[in-house]
């Protein structure tokens, strides 16, 4: 008998959020999927023309795209001293960066940073009060109320933020999402 796999990797189909928006991105343009899991929004934009690269500290789940023409794979422990921005994507910027279900607070700098003029951030991951539903729980993987659009509204220009409780959907609970362009340079994100 084979194990479980986690929760989030079970999930294989793209997130409508995403799916909504990444026409925004230009076409066949380069897209930084991170903290992928199993890759399904990299998965489903590399089907649609894009060059993508996925980042994950564990790339098991996405290794039969080892070979895949436009697809690169970086592993990498985001949370753990692997500063991807300025190590090995060091100078690299992107026309999309997809993010879902996943926060680390010290990479949103970086990421808007990491965006060509005219990019698109299309990022959705759990709130605050997420911890009556599931997992996460720790409060430093939850946004406060409004956080995404606060930290990202005045650096990039704001298209769609969404706010509040999912209920339907392979993962309930509370969820922040936004999409936004960078309309000309981004401006890097104070830190925290």
């Amino acid at each position: 008998m084979t194990p479980e796999k986690p929760r989030h990797l079970q999930i294989t189909e793209p997130s409508p959020w995403i799916i909504r928006f990444a026409p925004l991105i230009e076409a066949g343009g380069s897209v930084l999927d991170l903290a992928c899991g199993g890759g399904r929004h990299g998965r489903y934009l590399l089907d649609r023309g894009y060059q993508v690269t996925f980042v994950d500290r564990d790339i098991s789940a996405i290794g039969n795209l080892e070979n895949r023409q436009g697809a690169q794979i970086i592993e990498a422990d985001l949370e753990q001293g692997d500063d991807i921005f300025s190590g090995l994507l060091a100078g690299r910027r992107f026309d999309g960066i997809v993010v879902s279900n996943y926060l680390f607070r010290p990479l949103l700098g970086p990421m808007v940073a990491a965006l060509n003029p005219g990019g698109v951030l299309i990022y959705e991951t759990f709130g605050r009060g997420n911890e009556r539903f599931s997992r996460p729980r720790n409060p430093d993987h939850l946004l406060i109320s409004g956080e995404l659009l606060e930290r990202v509204g005045g650096h990039l220009q704001v298209l769609a933020y969404e706010s509040g409780i999912i209920d339907k959907g392979p993962l309930p609970g509370v969820i922040q999402r936004i999409c936004a362009i960078a309309e000309t340079e981004p401006q890097p994100l104070d830190p925290l």
